[in-house]
């Protein structure tokens, strides 16, 4: 468990990391990315470390893999390439630095692991988990093996290595349908987001069994609470994650992935809509769209949040916590990855 004073004091000892109005100043350039969502007086307290997180991340040879879900100071401060699963899955195969620091949750920072055996993939804080993971075991994959013989597995990259690994193809929110649909058979296993797994049935032509696991963000909106909003708020469109309960997503206008999610207000500008989604998403991205006003249903990731500046900062100077996986599990595991991404870029995705 990481002690917090000791890790303060530790890093005082390094690091100049007291608010600095001048040097917020001098970093003016990314402080603009996030000047709606990020007052100056705060971004003066951050300033501190992510200059610190800049310099030493070249020090170390390390780039930073940050997730949509990341607050800004960590997206648009310190990361170098940012996205949903899909696109950090794939960025990690091609990133050169011999250091890879996952802005995320664990099983990214796994999935970053297995397919760079030889990197080392730091995790800011190990404590930031996914409910989505700690939901399906690879005992829960034999059980559902065992009660759909010969049905292909599929299964969410947000899951663990051991799970991938007793697994036939993974999948994220941005390629589900395409996946499902390219497994032999009449009948596919997803695990573990039930509703995710529902809302690729609504539109497959598979017989789509599923795992009942969900995520303690998406599960938590209604349609009801999407019906009200729009009387509320008349001309609002409607942008949900497919982790979003079915009748959710009935209720929206647009479904799909984080970058999906982005890329269709960054195409569309609506006057105004409401991401369904973990609340940091819409602060990233509202600079880039000043004529859009995006609203958000604040339901926050308590795992994602776990991740900060000051724990970043401090992997990169004491280069922990590493991750490691079992190379026979990891082996496995990479298989199942790799064929989700073969797969994804042979059909354009």
């Amino acid at each position: 468990m990481l002690d917090t004073t000791d890790m303060r004091s530790t890093l005082a000892e390094h690091y100049d990391l007291a608010p600095n109005i001048d040097l917020a100043a001098s970093m003016s350039d990314l402080h603009a990315k996030m000047e709606r969502s990020l007052p100056f007086p705060d971004w003066a307290m951050h300033a501190p470390y992510v200059a610190a997180i800049n310099r030493l991340k070249k020090e170390r040879n390390a780039v930073i893999l940050a997730h949509n879900y990341m607050t800004p100071e960590i997206y648009h401060g310190i990361s170098d390439f940012v996205g949903d699963s899909l696109a950090l899955a794939i960025k990690a195969m091609e990133v050169e630095q011999e250091v890879i620091v996952q802005c995320g949750v664990h099983f990214m920072a796994e999935t970053s692991k297995i397919l760079n055996p030889a990197k080392t993939v730091l995790m800011p804080d190990m404590g930031a988990g996914c409910s989505l993971a700690e939901s399906i075991t690879a005992e829960g994959i034999a059980e559902m093996r065992a009660k759909y013989p010969g049905a292909p597995v599929v299964s969410y990259v947000n899951t663990t290595a051991e799970v991938k690994a007793a697994s036939d193809i993974c999948c994220t929110s941005a390629n589900a349908l395409q996946i499902v649909e390219a497994m032999e058979g009449d009948t596919v296993i997803m695990t573990p987001d039930q509703y995710l797994a529902q809302n690729v049935a609504a539109q497959s032509s598979k017989n789509v069994v599923y795992w009942p696991g969900s995520c303690v963000v998406h599960e938590q909106y209604s349609a009801q609470e999407m019906r009200d909003y729009r009387e509320a708020n008349p001309g609002t469109r409607i942008v949900a994650h497919p982790e979003c309960r079915p009748e959710v997503v009935e209720e929206a206008d647009f479904t799909g992935s984080t970058t999906g999610m982005i890329d269709w207000v960054r195409q569309n500008r609506p006057e105004r809509v409401l991401l369904v989604t973990e609340c940091s998403m819409a602060a990233n991205v509202a600079e880039e769209l000043p004529e859009v006003d995006l609203t958000k249903p604040c339901n926050a990731c308590p795992y994602m949040k776990k991740i900060t500046l000051e724990k970043v900062l401090w992997s990169l100077h004491t280069m922990t916590e590493p991750v490691e996986v079992d190379p026979e599990v990891s082996a496995r595991a990479r298989v199942a990855v790799e064929r989700m991404i073969d797969l994804s870029r042979k059909l354009g995705l």
